[in-house]
């Protein structure tokens, strides 16, 4: 039985040393290297007296960057990523609350650091990578550890404009790569093809069933996804057969027409998650990979990863929305109505999980840790935690979960209550709309609607009038000529609000 992500890795390098591991467009590292380099870290760290406390790995997004993942963990000590895209001002935030003493850098992120608030030891992966392995050490530290040490802290989106570290142990990330491999049929001769930046938990779903298949994972180069014809060209030279996207990014090529000049003939399995795939883009997907497989993910970073799923096994009209699923093994969601019970058949409740793959909390944050992680309001009879993802769901009538909406995007206009994740689902299954966003204006009591698309503002206002009660009706909709997105790919709905506070005060 695993008790350490590093178990995965020991096993794969002894089997395959020469296979590769990780790589971009450019280098690569094999799984030989990787455990070379994982040991020259942790012995470095050994002999800094740095143990069971955060390392900040500040890189660019790069096959070292992972080695530097693995390498704090053999430490013993627990990975902070942060990235050069985030602004200053929010990775000042993480370093403040986590309290590291050390960063690790490369050569194009290291003046950014030095340039911070930091009075650690600001140090080269390149540079600390050739520390000559101490095996007595690492075997030391090795044997004093256990599945409820952390992994990795990993900072929320911050949606809500405050981002929360994630802390997540050995044993919750087992219980998800077991687990989602199992349902996704991951195997050795997988190849994915990442899409994330390496500080989302999405990037979960490579860096770590990699280790335990001998797998392979591409770093898609991001300026890639903005030429989505060069992006499937790289799909088919690099023979990637696994992809595990958010939604905007699969969006970005089958609704700017890729399709038309060239398929990822190597796909089979094409995962997807972060918001709801609007059933015409899915659509456009399956007519292009017939014979691939379709699975919605769905999960909150405190769930580690993924917690639901639903593999695409029928037919969706246009104003349907692909639900999502069940939950994976060992995991069960319990969906809470208002009066903390079990909500009825076709009930809105909000989303919770409980299991072994749960994150241990919020670091430094007991006060926010407290309040979504919780005791179970269907157990009174012993401490069971529970995560409650603020997430509003139903079951439909074949009993498979559908999400509906963020609990903070419901809303209460003109006497009604009401979800702008419906009015966005609507939006989104128009054919000349890519995405869309709905913000609510509280002081103003108005629905504003945002969407990128070749459909004219009257158009859009006159199509939902069809679809939607009038109470629905967005009061303002504008058309943008490119959604402002998170860095994750999800809407970035405060952007939105910004803007129009500031096109409103003008």
């Amino acid at each position: 039985m695993q008790t350490n992500i590093l178990d995965y890795l020991n096993q794969t390098a002894a089997l395959k040393p020469d296979k590769t591991a990780f790589a971009d467009d450019r280098d690569a590292l094999t799984f030989g290297q990787l455990q070379a380099q994982r040991g020259a870290v942790g012995t470095w760290l050994h002999q800094k007296g740095v143990y069971r406390e955060p390392v900040v790995v500040y890189m660019n997004r790069h096959p070292k960057e992972v080695a530097a993942f693995y390498g704090v963990v053999t430490g013993g000590c627990f990975y902070v990523p942060v990235d050069e895209e985030m602004p200053k001002g929010r990775i000042q935030l993480i370093l403040n609350t986590v309290g590291a003493r050390v960063i690790i850098c490369d050569a194009a992120t290291k003046k950014t650091a030095e340039a911070l608030d930091f009075q650690g030891d600001i140090v080269l992966y390149d540079e600390i990578s050739r520390t000559p392995p101490d095996q007595e050490a690492l075997q030391s530290i090795r044997d004093r550890a256990i599945d409820t040490d952390l992994v990795y802290i990993m900072f929320t989106s911050g949606s809500t404009g405050v981002p929360k570290g994630v802390a997540v142990c050995h044993r919750s990330l087992i219980d998800y790569i077991e687990q989602l491999s199992a349902v996704m049929e991951f195997n050795e001769e997988t190849v994915f093809g990442n899409q994330t930046p390496l500080h989302f938990d999405a990037s979960l779903k490579e860096v770590y069933p990699t280790l335990k298949f001998g797998a392979t994972t591409y770093l898609i180069p991001k300026n890639l996804f903005m030429f989505p014809v060069k992006l499937v060209e790289f799909l088919n030279q690099k023979r990637v057969n696994t992809i595990c996207w958010v939604v905007s990014a699969l969006t970005m090529v089958s609704a700017f027409g890729a399709f038309k000049t060239a398929v990822p003939e190597y796909l089979r399995t094409i995962a997807f998650g972060g918001e709801v795939f609007p059933v015409k883009q899915y659509q456009k997907w399956k007519a292009a990979l017939p014979e691939a497989k379709f699975v919605n993910l769905y999960g909150p970073t405190e769930g580690t990863g993924v917690c639901c799923y639903y593999q695409v096994d029928r037919e969706f009209g246009p104003d349907e929305v692909i639900p999502i699923g069940h939950s994976f093994p060992n995991k069960e969601i319990l969906l809470i109505n208002d009066r903390n019970q079990r909500a009825a058949q076709g009930e809105v409740g909000e989303i919770c999980i409980r299991g072994a793959s749960l994150a241990l909390g919020y670091y430094n944050n007991p006060e926010k840790t407290g309040e979504a992680f919780v005791q179970n309001p269907l157990n009174t009879a012993y401490p069971e935690r529970i995560y409650r993802t603020g997430d509003l769901g139903r079951y439909n009538e074949r009993g498979e979960l559908q999400f509906v909406s963020r609990k903070d995007y419901q809303i209460k206009h003109m006497g009604h209550r009401i979800e702008l994740g419906e009015i966005e689902a609507n939006v989104n299954a128009l054919e000349e709309v890519k995405t869309a966003g709905c913000i609510y204006d509280k002081a103003r009591d108005k629905i504003l609607l945002y969407y990128e698309g070749e459909m004219e503002e009257k158009l859009v206002a006159a199509a939902l009038k069809d679809r939607l009660p009038r109470y629905m009706i967005p009061n303002h909709i504008c058309r943008l000529e490119r959604m402002p997105l998170t860095a994750n790919g999800k809407v970035d709905r405060v952007t939105l609000k910004s803007n129009y506070q500031e096109g409103k005060e003008k």
